[in-house]
């Protein structure tokens, strides 16, 4: 049963902080919080994503913010339950400022804000049709020039990137750039998305094919349409490409397949981007307000270099590049990495009577995906959380709760556990001279997945097979050389190959606006993803959110959107009220927008 003293306690410190916001006095909101307390904005005060550690960078924030954000409102939401446990109470808020209104995430320790969580949700006056609000699609009544609702969406379609300019233009139609244009599309922003493959779900479809998702249903819907409830845990690629083609449809989205962009440049005077594009062999300028890069974090090959690359006789692919087993049966073939694409492609290849090699270059985290969902996921994306009411809107706000800068603290003690239930699993892998992680502070795979976007499996089946040697594995060496026949690792090991598969993964998304733009805007913008811990390759300083992800960037006009089905989800609801904000002219004060610390 909740402490009705914390109640009361919480109650009253809300009561405090809504006070002080609405009298903008920064210096009164910082002596609200902990001194090493957290504010965490998505939007709502910053117009940024950012997040504000300890009290003189909450009481720099705030001053400077409360003025131009004006809030109304911060209140405990009565309609949700408060909790308390091991001296920390919170509970949801919701919030309304000058432009819009949002919810928000609170936990009070000795009596302070230990952490805050703020997010825009929607925008005065420019509210989604929803709901109440929805559209009456019908027209009754007589009207001898009446359209029909197809006649009116070929109309647009057939104008639109044409006579009528798109204000945003999305390049890469895959989960990202569908649900930014789902979003944006419903706030009535002209969109465009555009992307290179002939159908939508492509950039699934066109994967090896055993692909599929790692992560369960509940952690991957997409905005506005989730799967339905026979939906499997988790999804094969191809059923994904077919749900991405449907969705792209049902959420009337403006998609050109089969359309490269060649070239774009910004003129800031007119505020306006010129993006030359190829769309089925014709020319097409395009001139959008504002370019967003939804290439994928996961979307520009990292294909390393090696000596004899250039006469070897077999084939060499990239990981993204591979088709799967089928061509392969009674080769003998080389995977070079060891994270997830190296083991699923691995394992496809065991599976189809090929004789396959991984070198593992370096250390992977490995964690079980039983385990995963049991310790790490089920609490707030699981059957069982649904049941208990944790929505996915709510679980992606408790989760968005914790900032970056302590979310380490709490997977530690999830992956020990993990490392204490399955250390037969690892011991055995181990004894296989697999090379394990659990990162640079035993804080685990989504740690991981933060800071650098690579290093780590979630086990499927694909241990077992190193484990009992089915699969070869080498690790701890390097690559010395290729020769027209095989791949020489540094000890001098010779590994015969028909095909290498460079299952290294990807450079940052700021490569694509390189070739795109100009390596001069890539540097300014500077690198994406990595939040700056100081750990193996996400250098620091400290930066505390995803660099140059959903948020402005130092490039007037360029934005960034990327990540998983959860990121491209949740974050598309914040990219899409900023982008919207612009389109309707409100104006949008950011704060904390910094020059990059690294490049490419």
């Amino acid at each position: 049963m909740l402490d009705t003293t914390a109640h009361g306690a919480l109650a009253a410190l809300v009561a405090d902080l809504e006070r002080a916001m609405v009298a903008q006095d920064g210096a009164a909101v910082a002596e609200l919080f902990l001194e090493t307390g957290f504010w965490r904005d998505l939007a709502a005060f910053t117009w940024n994503l950012k997040t504000c550690e300890g009290r003189a960078d909450i009481a720099r924030m705030a001053t400077a913010q409360l003025p131009r954000i004006a809030p109304k409102s911060l209140t405990l939401d009565p309609a949700e339950a408060i909790g308390h446990a091991d001296g920390v109470t919170e509970g949801w808020l919701t919030l309304e400022t000058a432009a819009g209104r949002g919810i928000g995430y609170i936990r009070m320790k000795d009596g302070k804000v230990w952490t805050l969580l703020t997010t825009l949700h929607e925008l005065k006056g420019f509210e989604e049709p929803r709901g109440m609000r929805r559209p009456m699609g019908a027209e009754h009544g007589h009207d001898p020039l009446r359209k029909t609702w197809k006649e009116k969406r070929l109309e647009e379609a057939a104008r639109l990137g044409h006579e009528d300019q798109p204000y945003v233009l999305v390049i890469g139609g895959g989960q990202g750039g569908i649900a930014l244009g789902a979003r944006l599309r419903q706030l009535s922003v002209p969109t465009l998305v555009i992307d290179k493959n002939p159908r939508p779900g492509d950039q699934w479809r066109n994967r090896y094919k055993s692909l599929c998702l790692h992560d369960p249903v509940w952690y991957d819907h997409l905005p506005y349409l989730p799967f339905p409830d026979n939906w499997p845990v988790f999804a094969p690629k191809d059923k994904i490409g077919d749900w991405l083609e449907m969705y792209t449809k049902v959420m009337e989205l403006n998609y050109w397949s089969s359309t490269i962009a060649k070239s774009a440049s910004y003129d800031a005077e007119v505020g306006e981007w010129t993006v030359v594009i190829e769309r089925e062999g014709q020319e097409i300028v395009l001139r959008p307000k504002q370019l967003v890069l939804a290439t994928g974090m996961s979307g520009k090959p990292n294909v390393p270099t090696f000596n004899g690359q250039d006469i070897f006789k077999g084939e060499q692919q990239h990981s993204s590049q591979h088709p799967g087993p089928d061509a392969y049966r009674g080769k003998k073939v080389v995977v070079i990495g060891a994270n997830n694409s190296a083991h699923d492609i691995c394992a496809a290849l065991w599976e189809n009577g090929v004789d396959v090699t991984m070198v593992q270059r370096s250390s992977t985290h490995i964690v079980k995906s039983d385990s995963l969902m049991e310790v790490c996921l089920g609490g707030l994306y699981s059957e069982q959380a649904v049941a208990n009411g944790i929505t996915t809107d709510k679980a992606d706000m408790i989760f968005a709760s914790i900032p970056y800068g302590i979310l380490a603290d709490f997977h530690v003690p999830q992956y020990a556990e993990i490392k204490r239930r399955d250390a037969e699993f690892y011991a055995a892998l181990e004894k296989a001279g697999f090379m394990l992680d659990f990162g640079d502070d035993d804080s685990g795979l989504f740690m991981k997945y933060l800071r650098r976007g690579s290093g780590y499996y979630i086990d499927v089946g694909a241990c077992d097979l190193i484990i009992d040697g089915s699969i070869k594995l080498h690790s701890g060496k390097g690559i010395s050389h290729l020769t027209e026949t095989s791949v020489v690792l540094d000890d001098g090991t010779e590994l015969p190959a028909d095909l290498v598969v460079y299952a290294t993964g990807y450079g940052s998304m700021n490569g694509w606006a390189a070739d795109l733009i100009s390596p001069e805007v890539a540097d300014k913008v500077g690198k994406c993803w990595g939040l700056g811990s100081n750990t193996t390759k996400d250098p620091g300083p400290w930066e505390g959110e995803q660099r140059n992800m959903w948020k402005p960037t130092m490039q007037e006009g360029l934005w960034f959107h990327g990540g998983n089905l959860h990121q491209s989800r949740h974050y598309s609801r914040y990219l899409s009220l900023q982008l919207k904000a612009r389109y309707e002219g409100l104006e949008t004060p950011v704060w904390g927008l910094e020059p990059p610390h690294h490049l490419r």
